[in-house]
């Protein structure tokens, strides 16, 4: 029997990873095991992307939906108040994370097509790159779009967008969405972003009812197959007031089990696609009050402090027991960059943190894979 150490080697060089072997790896619960493919994954980080953690100041612009994902708080069939930010407000936080060394953003709204909307995003990314003179990189995470507006974004400065893929398995897919939600549509989506020109990330969340340690490793496998550049994914936690919340349980025990898997799904990415972004995301955090360092330490290379106001915070709650929703930007700031440091790392002040991957592709060369 190959030992761990064996495996982890055979994953690491090789170009497509068995499915089953890494369904098998997100099955293992022994600590030391655990331990052992965290801190490869963290060599491999190291290596690949250094072990700096950049910053992405996230800003909730709007929670006005079109679409009634059966798991989200801010569906469109939700009962949630409603707003959208006004320009000056955006770009007042946007100023924020400029002036405090934030090297990007993310804004991140409902899924929404309406002309209105459209322009509205325009506007503020030409402003924020006017304001800081085009270094301030900007992520977009506004759902499925036409090509058209794609490129009216990216046009107006926006260099990356996130659009997650909740799962890569269709069947799944379908049971989390209502039924005019296209599995399709979403990989017509992530191909144009790539296509225009955009860095493109998705992710998936982990321990969704119905799921399976199978589902997930294909996951990490689509990843791979669609060569995006960055991954945004964690655990699922689900909202009371949903579908998917009422009615059925996680396939994945809530406490340490969940934790782990998400762990897990970030060190085998980080150890198979080596050279993408990651981020370890506020939702670790609610299974564990370290979870965001957990996940630095598994081989994830990015975090989103929360710039939104708090005043609109807890109307966007994707999910129940969401972090951070009365903290503080600046104190949140502090915190965040000192409990960074305790575990061995240095930020990325200043620095847009671009992934590595991306860089490499659009300039003709050719991204890690083995």
């Amino acid at each position: 029997m190959e030992s761990l150490q064996t495996i982890l080697h055979r994953i690491e060089h090789e170009d497509r990873p068995d499915p089953a072997l890494l369904a098998q790896l997100l099955r293992i619960e022994n600590r030391e095991e655990l331990d052992l493919i965290y801190a490869r994954a963290y060599d491999v980080k190291r290596r690949e992307v250094s072990a700096l953690a950049y910053f992405r100041g996230l800003i909730e612009v709007s929670n006005v939906c079109a679409k009634d994902c059966l798991y989200c708080g801010i569906r469109r069939s939700g009962n949630v108040s409603r707003y959208t930010m006004s320009n000056d407000e955006v770009i007042a936080c946007a100023r924020f994370a400029y002036d405090n060394g934030y090297g990007s953003i993310v804004l991140q709204s409902g899924e929404r097509r309406d002309p209105a909307f459209v322009e509205l995003i325009e506007d503020m990314v030409r402003e924020i790159n006017d304001m800081t003179g085009d270094s301030l990189g900007i992520t977009l995470s506004a759902g499925e779009q036409d090509s058209s507006t794609y490129r009216r974004w990216l046009e107006a400065g926006a260099r990356r967008y996130l659009l997650r893929i909740e799962t890569s398995n269709r069947e799944l897919y379908a049971r989390l969405h209502p039924a005019d939600h296209d599995y399709d549509e979403r990989l017509r989506c992530l191909r144009e972003l790539k296509d225009i020109g955009y860095q493109v990330g998705t992710g998936v969340m982990i321990g969704l009812p119905f799921q399976t340690t199978e589902d997930l490793a294909r996951d990490i496998l689509f990843f791979r197959d669609i060569d995006v550049d960055m991954i945004g994914m964690g655990p699922y936690l689900y909202h009371h007031d949903t579908p998917l919340g009422r009615e059925a349980t996680p396939s994945i025990d809530a406490g340490g089990g969940l934790l782990d898997m998400s762990l897990m799904m970030i060190a085998l990415s980080r150890i198979i696609l080596k050279d993408v972004n990651i981020a370890s995301t506020t939702a670790l955090q609610a299974l564990h009050s370290q979870g965001r360092e957990l996940g630095l330490r598994a081989g994830a290379n990015v975090v989103m402090p929360n710039l939104t106001p708090v005043r609109y915070r807890r109307d966007y709650l994707l999910y129940d027991s969401k972090p951070c929703v009365d903290e503080d930007a600046g104190k949140s700031r502090d915190c965040l960059a000192r409990r960074i440091g305790a575990i061995g790392e240095k930020i990325g002040w200043n620095v847009a943190g671009d992934p590595l991957h991306a860089l490499r592709r659009m300039n003709g060369l050719t991204p890690l894979r083995n």
